[in-house]
Parts: structure tokens; C-alpha cells; sequence
């Protein structure tokens, strides 16, 4: 498999993405280092989600590139031409990409422990009874150890979510792909979820988060993103946000919409 070396474990460039006509990332540039939480923030309609989908290949892209650890995702480069990697390669790939939805995209037949087993079964190919081990482990570390054979329906939406990051992490991904974690839950279970990702962020696990919650992501964040008309419009440490929308007419209207945490 192809590698080229990079200093950043996630190394984006000029990756571009249409929906027939309509173009949704325009040469977009961006990197993660190892360890890093960086957060991407905009409007909606930026290109934020489908950026993310596109890191785990969930979207194909255009063009550009998407590098991790050095691998094209996606695509292999035969001679002049790129072709899609086959689906075994595919899986594999995105096995090191763990990605934690908007809507918890459980198993509903399947228990909290079951559902983090899945593909720890499947792509990890680990004998069930170290399956299941893992599985505890990562829900206890989210909380939710008591509740591994519980089915889904019988789970609130935060804790929901808790098992879907518990199935992510217990990939051990290279980075994890955080799409709006927060934005299915009610108000008052936004805070257990944000809290777990605060922790593995602690821990040192490389994170690409979309949020909107900018309180957080000035907290928990290394550096900000923001996007806009699919592009990257700025990219600063968290403490300069507000000072980089003094500059920047699109950041200042968006951050606008959330005076209570812009200042």
C-alpha cells in the first residue's frame, strides 16, 4: 500500500466535492497532528458534515487528497489514474477512521455490548469472549457499565450516544470523526456526552469534531476551524476566536447567532 511521509496523521489537500452541480468543498486544506482535538465550526450548508465523510469514505471525493498516516483514503494511485480501493480495504481503512453520528445509528435487535462488539467481531476479527472484554471496558469507561445488556430502546438519547462513541473507540482508531454529536439530544443529556469527549480528549486521542456548541470547542479544542461555503475561512487556537472574527466579517455573523458564549 502506498504511503508518502507527512508530519500531521491527518493531512487534507485540496479536496474538492460536488453533488451534480452543486459544489460542496472547494480545496479545502486542513491537517491534524497526532493528539491534537481540532473542531470545525460554520453555518449550516458549509460542508462540514460531507468533509467528515469524506475523511472516512463515506463520500467519495473529486479531488485532492486525504492522507492518514501517510495512506490515500479511498483511492490508490495507479500510475496516472486513482481507482477506489476495494471493499475489504475499504472496511480496514475505515476501521482507523472511527466515526460517532448525529443520530446514534444503533443496532435496535443488538444490546449496548453487542452493538460495540460489532466490529470488533467483524473487521477486528477478535474471538467473542475478548470482544465482549473490550466492550465492558469501553463502556465502563463511558459510564455505561451497567447497562451493557440493555438494548438500545432502553437507553436514553445521551446514553445512546455514549455506546456509539464506546463502539468507535473501541476500534482503536487512529483519529476519531465527531459529526454534531450533541445535536439529536435534548438540552439537559448534551453535557454527559460532552463530557466523555472531554475525557478521551485528556487522554490524547486525536479528534475532528463538527459541533455547534462553541463554548465547548473553545474548551476542549487545540485549534478551531471555521468553514463556509465550503471552504476554510479561518483556522485559529481557541483563545484567538474572537479576535479573528474582528477580521473576518463571515466568523463575527456567525458567532453573533451565539452572543452568549462568543463573549
Amino acid at each position: 500500500m502506498e504511503t508518502m511521509a507527512s508530519e500531521h496523521l491527518l493531512d487534507i489537500r485540496q479536496l474538492a466535492k460536488s453533488f451534480g452541480k452543486h459544489q460542496v468543498l472547494k480545496a479545502v486544506d486542513l491537517h491534524v497532528s497526532k493528539g491534537e482535538v481540532v473542531t470545525v465550526i460554520g453555518p449550516s450548508g458549509s460542508g462540514k458534515t460531507t468533509l467528515l465523510r469524506c475523511v472516512n469514505f463515506l463520500e467519495t471525493y473529486d479531488g485532492g487528497s486525504i492522507r492518514i498516516d501517510g495512506t490515500e483514503v479511498g483511492y490508490r494511485n495507479d500510475g496516472p489514474q486513482r481507482r477506489r480501493r476495494g471493499e475489504v480495504d475499504l472496511a480496514r481503512m475505515r476501521a482507523e477512521t472511527g466515526m460517532v453520528f448525529q443520530s446514534f445509528n444503533l443496532f435496535p435487535h443488538l444490546t449496548a455490548a453487542e452493538n460495540v462488539m460489532l466490529g470488533l467481531r467483524r473487521v477486528r476479527k477478535k474471538p467473542k469472549r475478548e470482544a465482549r472484554e473490550i466492550a465492558l471496558h469501553w463502556l465502563g469507561r463511558v459510564g455505561l457499565g451497567h447497562k451493557a445488556d440493555s438494548l438500545p430502546g432502553e437507553l436514553s438519547g445521551g446514553q445512546q450516544q455514549r455506546v456509539g462513541i464506546a463502539r468507535a473507540v473501541a476500534m482503536e482508531p487512529k483519529i476519531l470523526l465527531l459529526d454534531e454529536i450533541t445535536s439529536a439530544l435534548d438540552p439537559e443529556l448534551v453535557g454527559e456526552v460532552l463530557d466523555v469527549v472531554r475525557q478521551l480528549a485528556g487522554d490524547g486521542m486525536t479528534m475532528l469534531m463538527v459541533t455547534h456548541e462553541i463554548a465547548f470547542a473553545r474548551d476542549a479544542s487545540h485549534r478551531i476551524v471555521f468553514m463556509a461555503d465550503g471552504m476554510v475561512s479561518a483556522v485559529v487556537p481557541p483563545d484567538q476566536l474572537q479576535a479573528a472574527a474582528a477580521e473576518n466579517d463571515r466568523l463575527r455573523s456567525f458567532l453573533s447567532r451565539f452572543s452568549a458564549t462568543a463573549h
